[in-house]
């Protein structure tokens, strides 16, 4: 594959200057035809080493992949992406990141959940999800060689929204139904193409995923009258929280734009926040380990985990 382009380079080296990505390897490459959803579909991994229920609905369940070796080792919590639906994957195609951070020696905890199309999707299932699957991987720490003081969210597209709101959850009023019960905390977040301001980018999300703010964020009421008080990760700051935002420069999806702006809010709060703009990638390269832009992806998670 091509090296970095000039103009990738220059690209790259604006944003380092500036003080919004870590520092990129010089051999890092550039697709040389940018993943489609077709490709992104197509992905696949090794088989988990456990399989883990967290409710009673058939998507309410995480994998864990451990690296070989005794640990303890750090932990990656993968949230895939698909609009909120069923319809764009899930699961599967975050396996191809867990078999490449294992032979990193880092172990994921490869989430599944239930989706808008999907009973008890939407609000409040899905967030209530999430803090599930977290209680459950606190649960089996004793059990298996992990080390919760090294762990990073890593979420794609909608799972970025999800990642990005579980670095904010304890702010959550506790009359909310979204309140963690669990201690567990995210303090190390890296988003992939993420649709994480529920508000700001109701249009995007809208013309991208014919997601609506009622289906995400649900309806107003009288004890809840602002829908994003609990669900938007944007309303849910300061929380001490370091995001890297990574977007594909050809992301139509959630385009680099997105990232930047998230990235000014979470400072301008008080938290930590960078963006890498992935060169000549598109939105699926953004989770391909088999992708020319995976040693940056790998870098910004990587580096969460020091």
């Amino acid at each position: 594959m091509p090296r970095l382009t000039a103009s990738a380079r220059a690209l790259l080296l604006s944003a380092c200057l500036a003080g919004t990505a870590p520092a990129i390897a010089a051999d890092t490459t550039v697709p040389a035809v940018p993943m489609k959803l077709a490709s992104y579909m197509a992905l696949s991994g090794p088989a988990p080493s456990a399989t883990f229920a967290y409710g009673s609905a058939p998507s309410q369940y995480a994998e864990l992949f451990l690296p070989p070796g005794k640990g303890p080792f750090p932990v990656a919590v993968l949230v895939h992406g698909g609009c909120w639906t069923k319809e764009f994957g899930g699961i599967e195609q975050l396996r191809n990141i867990a078999g490449a951070l294992a032979a990193r020696g880092i172990a994921s905890w490869n989430v599944e959940y239930r989706r808008v199309d999907e009973a008890g999707g939407g609000y409040p299932g899905t967030y209530q999800d999430m803090n599930a699957a977290l209680d459950t991987l606190a649960a089996q720490a004793a059990r298996y060689p992990l080390d919760l003081g090294r762990l990073v969210a890593v979420g794609h597209s909608a799972g970025g929204q999800l990642v990005q709101w579980m670095a904010g959850r304890a702010r959550i009023p506790a009359a909310s139904p979204l309140h963690p019960g669990g201690t567990l905390q995210v303090r190390r977040v890296v988003s992939l193409g993420g649709l994480a301001d529920l508000r700001r980018e109701a249009a995007l999300i809208e013309s991208s995923c014919e997601r609506t703010t009622a289906q995400l964020a649900g309806s107003p009421s009288a004890s809840r009258p602002d829908v994003f008080s609990d669900t938007n990760a944007a309303e849910l700051m300061p929380n001490g929280s370091r995001t890297i935002l990574v977007t594909g420069e050809l992301d139509k999806v959630s385009p680099p734009r997105v990232a930047h702006a998230y990235a000014q809010r979470a400072r301008a709060a008080g938290d930590a926040a960078e963006t890498i703009i992935l060169p000549g990638a598109s939105h699926y390269d953004e989770v391909a380990a088999s992708s020319a832009s995976w040693p940056l992806v790998l870098q910004a998670i990587e580096s969460s985990l020091k």
